[in-house]
C-alpha cells in the first residue's frame, strides 16, 4: 500500500485534529511525523530532555511541529487525541488527565490499525511472554515459502506505520505485539492470532498478573479465523474462551505431544496438522519434522506449531511448513550453540532474560552447567530451581541479584555446587566461563540462560551473549 491509500475517513478525521504524541524515541518520532503529514496539529511531549531526546526533537521541530520536553505527565491545552509510545505506564498523569477530558488515547499500532487503507494485508499476530519474535519470524519464513509478500512487523523489523503507510505491497503481515502495545490497540482486529504462553512479567506495568494477562488476551478480540492458544498454558486457552470473536472462528490448540482433533502436535518426530485437514477426527497432515526446526529444543517446537497453526489458517500449504522452517535462522542469542570445547556444549541463551525463558532452555538439555543471574526485575526463583535441580551439574552466578538465585538453590537443590561471583568487570563473563569449563565434565552442557536481565553489567542481552561466545572462544581446542 502506498501513502495514497490510507484510509480516507481516518486522514480527514486527523486533518486539524490537535494530537499530542506522548514519548519520542522508535515509535513517537514516526508517529509525529504521520500525523503531521495528514494536517493534524502535533505537540509532542517527553519525560526527558536528555541528548538523545534534543537531537530528536530538533528534527521534529524543523518540520512546524511543537515539543514539549521534561514534562510528559501535563496534558496539552485543546488535545483532543493521544498517540502514545507503548512503554508509557497507564497511570501516569497524563492519562488520568485525558480520561477526566474524554480524550481517547491511541498507541502506534492502534494508529497504525486505523490508517489501513481498504485492500490491507490482513495481519496474522503473536504474543505470549517468551518466544514472540522467533515465532513471526518463522511464521514470515513460513508465508515466504508460500510465495507470499510478507513481512515480520510490530516489536521487530519493519515498523507497523512503514508497512501500512510504505510503498512495498504485501498480502499478508507477521505481526509480533508486546502486552504494552495491545493495551492501547482497542480496535485491532487480526486475522488470527496466538498467545503463545502467559507467565509473570511487566507486573509493575500492569499492575496485576490479571490486568498483563487481559492485555495479551486483547489480541484475540475479533479474530476471523482462528485463536491460536497453547495447550499446556491453560490460561492461553481460558483467554480464547473470553475472546469476543467473529463467527466461525476457531480455537486451535498446539501440543508438543499427540494432538487432539483442532490441535496441531508431534508424533514420531513429525510436525502434524489435526486442525485444517478434512475429518480431523481421523486424519492427520505431516508438516515437518522436528529435525527441521532450528534449534530442536522443546519451547523452540512449540514456536513452529504455533507459527504453522496461524499459516494453515490464512490457507497454507503443508510442503511451506517444511520449507519455510528448513530455511529460518534464529536471531543471535537464543539458545545459539556456541561451540564444543572437550567434549562439554557452550550455548548462549542471554536472550532468556526471565525465569519463564530460562525454564524453557533449561529443559532443552540433560546435564548442565549454569551461568545465570543479573537484575532480577522482582522475580523469584524458586519454582524455576526446583523444576531444573535435576539437570544442574553446577551453577556459576553472576550480576546484582545473584543471591536470590543463590538462596533458591540453598533451599531446592543444595547439594549442587555453586561459584558466586562477586564482580561486575568487563572480565567477569570470561571469569564465569572459565568457572563453568572447570565445573563441567564432557557430555555437559555450559548454558548462559541467565532469567535476569543484563543492565546492571552489559548494555542489553546481546551485549551479554557476545561476551559469552567470546570468553568461549578464548578458551582455546575448540572442536566444533
Amino acid at each position: 500500500m502506498g501513502s495514497g491509500q490510507v484510509t480516507t475517513s481516518v486522514s480527514s478525521e486527523l486533518k486539524g485534529k490537535h494530537v499530542t504524541v506522548a514519548g519520542l524515541g522508535v515509535s513517537g518520532v514516526p508517529a509525529a511525523k504521520v500525523l503531521h503529514g495528514l494536517g493534524a496539529i502535533v505537540t509532542a511531549v517527553n519525560d526527558g530532555a536528555d541528548e538523545r531526546a534534543q537531537a530528536q526533537a530538533a528534527e521534529l521541530e524543523a518540520l512546524g511541529i511543537t515539543v514539549r520536553l521534561g514534562d510528559g505527565d501535563t496534558l496539552p491545552e485543546g488535545t483532543e487525541l493521544i498517540v502514545t509510545a507503548p512503554g508509557w505506564k497507564p497511570d501516569k498523569p497524563l492519562f488520568a488527565a485525558a480520561a477526566k477530558a474524554g480524550v481517547p488515547v491511541w498507541g502506534d499500532v492502534e494508529l497504525a490499525w486505523r490508517l489501513r487503507g481498504p485492500d490491507a494485508a490482513p495481519w496474522l499476530a503473536v504474543t505470549g511472554t517468551n518466544g514472540k519474535t522467533t515465532t513471526v519470524q518463522m511464521l514470515a519464513s513460513i508465508l515466504k515459502a508460500a510465495g507470499l509478500r510478507t513481512a515480520a512487523v510490530g516489536n521487530i523489523g519493519v515498523s507497523l506505520l512503514d508497512a501500512v503507510l510504505g510503498d512495498e505491497q504485501y498480502d499478508v503481515l507477521a505481526v509480533e505485539l508486546s502486552s504494552y502495545q495491545l493495551h492501547w490497540a482497542p480496535s485491532l482486529r487480526a486475522h488470527s492470532a496466538a498467545v503463545l504462553n502467559l507467565a509473570p512479567d511487566h507486573l509493575d506495568w500492569h499492575g496485576s498478573m490479571e490486568a498483563y494477562a487481559a492485555d495479551k488476551g486483547r489480541i484475540y478480540e475479533g479474530n476471523r479465523v482462528a485463536c491460536v492458544y497453547n495447550a499446556a498454558d491453560k490460561a492461553t486457552e481460558d483467554l480464547v474462551r473470553e475472546a469476543d470473536v467473529e463467527e466461525g472462528c476457531r480455537a486451535i490448540g498446539f501440543t508438543r505431544g499427540t494432538p487432539a482433533p483442532s490441535q496441531l502436535g508431534v508424533v514420531e518426530g513429525i510436525l502434524v496438522d489435526r486442525a485444517f485437514v478434512e475429518n480431523r477426527q481421523k486424519n492427520a497432515q505431516e508438516l515437518a519434522e522436528v529435525a527441521d526446526v532450528n534449534p530442536p529444543a522443546p519451547h523452540n517446537i512449540a514456536n513452529a506449531l504455533a507459527a504453522a497453526a496461524l499459516a494453515r489458517a490464512y490457507g497454507v500449504p503443508a510442503k511451506a511448513v517444511r520449507d519455510g522452517l528448513r530455511a529460518f535462522t534464529p536471531d543471535a542469542h537464543r539458545i545459539a550453540h556456541v561451540a564444543d570445547v572437550d567434549g562439554v556444549a557452550y550455548v548462549d541463551d542471554s536472550k532468556a532474560t526471565n525465569t519463564h525463558a530460562a525454564q524453557a532452555s533449561l529443559a532443552a538439555y540433560e546435564s548442565i552447567v549454569w551461568i545465570a543471574g543479573g537484575l532480577a526485575k522482582g522475580a523469584t526463583f524458586d519454582e524455576l530451581v526446583a523444576k531444573s535441580a535435576p539437570r544442574l551439574r553446577g551453577v556459576v552466578l553472576i550480576g546484582a541479584d545473584r543471591a536470590l538465585i543463590r538462596e533458591a538453590l540453598a533451599r531446592h537443590a543444595p547439594e549442587v555446587p555453586v561459584v558466586d561471583l562477586d564482580r561486575t568487570d568487563t572480565g567477569a563473563m570470561r571469569a564465569a566461563v572459565q568457572e563453568a569449563r572447570r565445573l563441567a565434565h564432557a557430555g555437559d552442557t555450559v548454558l548462559l540462560a541467565p532469567a535476569c536481565a543484563s543492565m546492571d553489567m552489559f548494555a542489553n542481552y546481546n551485549k551479554r551473549g557476545d561476551a559469552f561466545a567470546d570468553a568461549v572462544r578464548e578458551l582455546g581446542s575448540v572442536d566444533g
